[in-house]
């Protein structure tokens, strides 16, 4: 499985992704789950994507190679808006689940299915991110909820739930994305790094500030140090219950 997120506010829009596709007990692997394309001054979208590795990575293959195509009626770079590109992703998803469909119920090895998150801006349009469904059709953020999340989404939904808005920085929600991943990390062993980070400024069209964090980066170790020691700090200063209270005054 995986965990992969966007969110959306006033000044851009943030992407975070881990690699991990399987775990178990002596086979673990990776693969990055983040794809970038940025035609400067026109348009960049980011694709994160989740569920079937082989699904995934087909309808990866199938982008770029229409990408390379004069004549495809429809591309990530000829869609006039973000949600003709999302559509267009869906439609590409179908296909390919379509095609295996048969062969993967017959041999029990389990759905094709894969979800997607399509982000990005085009020159003289707004930035949006939308999240596409397996069976093809998308939603997008709201002011209400400005993010979106595929793969193991629960345990890392709590710190957005709490602190994202669409008046949060840029660097607060970059922020918040990793320590929503490193709380996945530590409840699901199917979600793991290297964790990837790209942040989009609104209006500027070119290639996103982009890092990627190893358990041994010193900015991972540093932010889960302090949020695990800011925790147990807010822990510490809940209200007390009536019998410590009650304790407190006695032993004084």
């Amino acid at each position: 499985m995986t965990y992969c997120l966007a969110i959306s506010v006033n000044k851009g829009l943030v992407f975070a992704s881990d690699s991990r596709t399987n775990a178990g007990v002596d086979y673990v692997t990776t693969y990055s789950k983040m794809h970038t394309f940025v035609w400067p001054g026109e348009r960049i979208c980011i694709l994160l994507t989740a569920g079937n590795l082989a699904t995934s990575q087909a309808v990866m293959n199938n982008i770029r190679t229409d990408l390379e195509k004069p004549d495809s009626k429809i591309s990530l770079r000829k869609g006039k808006h973000l949600h003709e590109v999302a559509h267009y992703v869906g439609h590409l998803s179908q296909v390919e689940q379509r095609q295996h469909a048969d062969a993967l119920e017959k041999s029990g090895s389990g759905g094709a299915e894969a979800s997607f998150i399509l982000g990005g801006q085009i020159a003289g349009q707004s930035p949006e991110i939308y999240l596409i469904y397996p069976q093809g059709n998308y939603i997008s953020a709201s002011p209400e909820t400005p993010y979106l999340q595929i793969g193991e989404n629960k345990y890392g939904k709590p710190i957005l739930d709490r602190i994202i808005t669409p008046a949060t920085s840029l660097e607060d929600a970059a922020r918040c994305a990793l320590v929503s991943l490193e709380s996945t990390i530590r409840s699901n062993i199917s979600v793991g790094p290297p964790l990837e980070l790209a942040i989009h400024t609104s209006d500027v069209i070119k290639t996103p500030y982009h890092q990627k964090l190893t358990f041994n980066s010193p900015m991972y170790k540093s932010m889960q140090k302090q949020w695990n020691e800011g925790m147990h700090r807010a822990l510490g200063r809940l209200p007390r219950f009536e019998w410590e209270l009650k304790q407190t005054k006695a032993d004084d």
